[in-house]
């Protein structure tokens, strides 16, 4: 298969997705057991996925940002501006290892979509820590993570919004001051693989 025929056949997964997402907007609008409030939550879930097609396949119609003037993919945020956002926060954290750093920037800079991206969480940020069992070279806790992951991008602030508190799982590494270049490709290559 060529190039070009494969470049058709996600633009045509694409339109068909499209035309099914119209399809589910217009019976969501039509549903007369549906409040208004129901209705928005749902098409904003039925714009979000369609999003994140347009997006991981690098397809779709373009549209110009508002705010930064770029021709960006998602309707719901423009990738530019959430990126941008990102890069402006950098000085803003440290986890205290250059090349950790470096990795959770550099996963920040490939960053498609507002709902995945990879973050340093302070120890601080956590509550609720409880220890739940060994597994492999480290420990296993649950805790909370006080306001959560990004969720989604505000237009209107030009901010990241989060989650909330969130449940979450901790493996603690040990002698991560020391993380050698092989654990952190590792987890490079993860982190690319789960961003797509």
């Amino acid at each position: 298969m060529t190039k070009v025929a494969r470049i058709s056949d996600v633009q045509a997964a694409l339109n068909s997705r499209f035309i099914v997402t119209q399809h589910l907007v217009i019976q969501v609008l039509a549903d007369k057991s549906l409040i208004d409030d129901e209705k928005t939550y749902a098409i904003r879930e039925l714009n979000k996925t369609y999003d994140k097609i347009k997006i991981m396949n690098n397809q779709g119609t373009r549209r110009i940002c508002e705010n930064c003037n770029q021709k960006c993919l998602a309707t719901l945020y423009c990738e530019y501006c959430v990126l941008n956002y990102l890069k402006a926060s950098f000085s803003n954290w440290t986890s205290g290892n250059y090349n950790i750093d470096n990795l959770i920037q550099r996963c920040q800079m490939e960053t498609l979509r507002p709902n995945v991206i990879v973050e340093w969480i302070p120890y601080n940020n956590f509550q609720d820590i409880c220890y739940l069992t060994k597994g492999g070279f480290s420990e296993i806790y649950t805790a909370v993570w006080i306001n959560g992951g990004y969720e989604e991008w505000d237009s209107e602030k030009q901010k990241l919004k989060r989650f909330g508190n969130q449940k979450v799982i901790l493996k603690e590494l040990e002698n991560v001051e020391n993380a050698n270049r092989s654990w952190l490709e590792e987890v490079c290559t993860y982190l690319e693989a789960f961003n797509v």
